[in-house]
């Protein structure tokens, strides 16, 4: 196939087309800029619908390769090596999916430097994506540190209150776990010869000595990214501080990295290692589940009560992803698609009552489905939908991540799943908690009578996030069938460290 022409080349490098465009136009014209943004996301959009059709949803391997050699240092290959397969593409189409609609949602609510806001935005698109599409690892880590540069100006630009703070320690938290990955991936390339994925799958007993370590290195970077407990204390900053459109991303990809990075790299190159700490996983996953849960109940702030719902959630993908069953890894690498969709969409709403009210404040709202009956009743189909309500996303991803755990001979015992079931009741208390307290009862203060209900373009913004909530809750084999062969392909990967270790 052409270089040129690539389509992962193409879904990865467009929208820098866009950003091309964007640095002739003047600051001034904020409105080209705006539709040039949206015209090139839309566009990325097309071109992994593109990428879509042309996969082969019954192959486990990898798709649609491309490897070019690119650096050859002192005996080490560095290849410009991308390819897709069930465990990256459904990441892929959330990136390309989420951007336009992130960048939707900002029509009135940035209003300054929007040329640079638009800029970041398109190059975080780029960041993001390369990150689920290179097997090189030399250049998945130059793809990962290079999604904090714009994420940091867009929180520290654009950001609240704190916002400076918020992008610094977003910033160190990442950048600390990376630096030990980076020493991870050079003793691999000094072992080795290579950095290509594929390589690396047949030259695992050349650094199965350090297995360990190498583990927790990449582990140590992929668990801050998701964020794990107690490494998570970055997130709820990050989400306060962040835009709306950067909360959606954030939320929605961002932290999808860390947990395909532990199915990517942690489980097929260090079968052995992921044995061993699959239980320590597990626990520190339920502690997240639980305690996200319980904080995010505690708060007063409904982004920071999402924010926290966060950890939660994803608490899930980790235990499913460790309980090492093809049942509970594809769970979980659907629940990684639902939690962008569904908290995407929470974010959404509540930035739409922030610039209406300019407060997020439960306390300050109270009866507001009487005003705005629209919002009210796209935001219970959400809410419904985070809580894991049957026909619903949110419960076939979790259902499925409970049912695989529950057998999983490496967790060793249903406790594990059945704990973790109190964070999914815990879920529907926190979340309609919320709901209640802002959209029903009496109106409760007169400044709620002056609410506008949504116009067109937030309506637009959330159909296509409830479009796919409804398909994934009522239909989602064809999503399986994208991700099952890999998913198999990955846990036989793994099975025979399971067999060796029992």
């Amino acid at each position: 196939m052409n270089f040129g022409i690539h389509p992962l080349l193409l879904v990865t490098f467009f929208p820098l087309v866009g950003v091309l465009v964007i640095l002739f136009l003047k600051s001034q014209q904020k409105k080209a800029i705006r539709w040039t943004a949206l015209a090139t996301a839309l566009v990325t959009f097309a071109i992994s619908l593109w990428v879509l059709a042309q996969f082969q949803p019954g192959t486990a391997g990898m798709q649609l390769e491309l490897r070019v050699p690119w650096l050859r240092l002192d005996g080490l290959a560095i290849d410009f090596y991308m390819g897709v397969d069930g465990l990256s593409i459904l990441m892929v189409l959330l990136t390309a999916l989420l951007t336009p609609i992130a960048i939707l949602s900002t029509w009135s609510a940035v209003e300054d430097r929007v040329k640079g806001f638009m800029i970041f935005f398109l190059l975080l698109e780029v960041g993001m994506t390369g990150v689920f599409l290179v097997l090189d690892l030399v250049l998945f880590y130059v793809f990962w540190e290079f999604t904090l540069i714009p994420m940091y100006f867009l929180i520290g630009i654009w950001g609240g209150e704190r916002r400076i703070y918020a992008a610094v320690k977003f910033f160190l938290f990442t950048m600390a776990g990376s630096l030990l990955m980076l020493l991870a991936i050079l003793v691999i390339g000094f072992q080795t010869g290579t950095f290509a994925w594929s390589d690396l799958l047949e030259k695992r007993e050349l650094f199965a000595a350090a297995q360990t370590w190498l583990f927790l290195a990449f582990g140590l970077a992929f668990a801050i990214k998701v964020p794990m407990f107690p490494l998570h204390t970055w997130l709820p900053d990050a989400h306060v501080e962040a835009p709306t459109a950067g909360s959606v991303i954030l939320a929605g990809v961002l932290l999808k990295m860390g947990a395909y990075g532990f199915l990517r790299f942690n489980l097929p190159l260090f079968p052995e290692a992921t044995v061993k700490f699959a239980p320590y996983m597990a626990i520190l996953a339920i502690i997240g589940i639980i305690y996200g849960a319980a904080v995010s109940y505690a708060q007063k702030d409904m982004k920071k009560l999402v924010a926290y719902s966060s950890v939660s959630h994803l608490g899930f993908v980790v235990l499913g992803t460790f309980a090492l069953t093809a049942q509970s890894v594809s769970g979980s690498v659907l629940q990684m698609v639902n939690h962008g969709l569904s908290t995407g969409a929470l974010f959404l709403i509540v930035g739409m009552l922030y610039e209406r009210r300019h407060t997020r404040e439960m306390s300050a709202f109270g009866g507001v489905w009487k005003v705005v009956p629209v919002m009210g009743a796209l935001m219970l189909v959400v809410t419904l939908s985070s809580m894991g309500l049957p026909g619903l996303n949110g419960f076939v991803g979790e259902f499925t991540i409970l049912l695989g755990s529950f057998g999983s001979k490496v967790l060793g015992s249903p406790w594990f799943a059945g704990v973790a079931t109190l964070g999914v009741i815990l879920a529907a208390v926190y979340l309609l908690v919320m709901f209640e307290k802002v959209f029903l009862g009496p109106v409760k203060v007169e400044a709620n009578l002056a609410l506008k209900d949504l116009n067109v373009r937030e309506i637009v913004t959330l159909v296509p996030l409830l479009i796919l909530i409804f398909w994934i809750g009522l239909y989602p084999q064809p999503f399986f069938n994208l991700i099952n062969p890999s998913v198999e392909n990955l846990v036989s990967m793994v099975s025979s460290a399971l067999l060796a270790a029992h």
